[in-house]
């Protein structure tokens, strides 16, 4: 059993569990994500309606190619977003998709209760020490390079080794930092080529043996379009069978654009293994 703190409450989530996806950006890689403050309630709304346990909030797309914006503009974006899903939603978990320390502690401010760092405390070091003195849980997430330079032509001696070997230590940072509760993710996809993020997602037995909660973020990303000859916008099948995949090798929470065929695939999973 995993229990939380959550500022000043302890949070004890069902997992698997499933964490939808709302972009307030105008660039994120699937449309149906992208959400300002009104679209964002109505697809919160549908999105708990169909069983999610967390909503991911973003302001800034760290899609391929991506450039990074200025804090200012991306707390513009998210910080209207968080608050109005937690004055009409506040029993909801939210989270706030930053790797910028500014932009975490305003948005728990606003009334995020988890922050998901694609960084990991490496592209702002005052992260890790903002997210102690907020008292929430973190997510670590692996990437090589950056948005704008991760996927040119990455590369690893043992893609599964390098991964596991830094969410480790990120882990211990984290702690080490002063956070109690950390949650750690591979980073499908960032500075990864396909038959990376495949060695990755048979390695998730290995990842998860380092004791933390396992988020993975497999939605509709290239790792199935490439094999499927599919776009984004058909990559739903595709999407659902490498979940399955990842709950049985170990996965906990899965980041998804889908909720309720993700929490369907929780369920039957969840069934198969009782």
């Amino acid at each position: 059993m995993t229990t939380w703190r959550i500022k000043e409450r302890l949070f004890t989530p069902t997992l698997p569990a499933v964490m939808g996806i709302i972009n307030a950006t105008p660039d994120s890689f699937h449309a149906p994500s992208r959400a300002y403050v009104d679209g964002a309630l109505r697809l919160a709304e549908r999105m708990i309606s169909d069983g999610a346990l967390i909503l991911d909030i973003g302001g800034q797309s760290s899609r391929p190619g991506s450039t990074m914006g200025s804090a200012e503009e991306e707390m513009g974006r998210v910080l209207p977003v968080i608050d109005a899903l937690h004055r009409r939603f506040p029993e909801t978990l939210l989270s706030v998709d930053t790797w910028r320390a500014q932009v975490a502690r305003a948005a728990v401010e606003q009334g995020a209760g988890m922050v998901n760092d694609i960084g990991a405390g490496i592209l702002d070091r005052g992260m890790l020490p903002t997210v102690a003195g907020l008292h929430v849980p973190y997510i670590a997430m692996h990437m090589q390079g950056t948005p704008e330079t991760m996927q040119r032509s990455p590369h690893y001696n043992d893609v599964a080794a390098e991964v596991t070997r830094f969410l480790s230590e990120r882990k211990a940072s984290a702690h080490h930092a002063g956070i109690a509760d950390v949650i750690l993710d591979p980073g499908f996809g960032f500075g990864k080529d396909v038959d990376h993020n495949y060695a990755l997602l048979r390695a998730l037995p290995r990842i998860a043996a380092l004791g933390t909660p396992l988020l993975v973020g497999l939605s509709r990303k290239r790792m199935i379009n490439a094999v499927l000859g599919s776009q984004p916008a058909d990559a739903l099948n595709g999407t659902t069978v490498l979940h399955t995949i990842a709950l049985l090798n170990g996965a906990a929470i899965l980041r998804v654009h889908d909720v309720k065929e993700a929490v369907e695939c929780v369920a039957l999973i969840r069934r198969y293994s009782s």
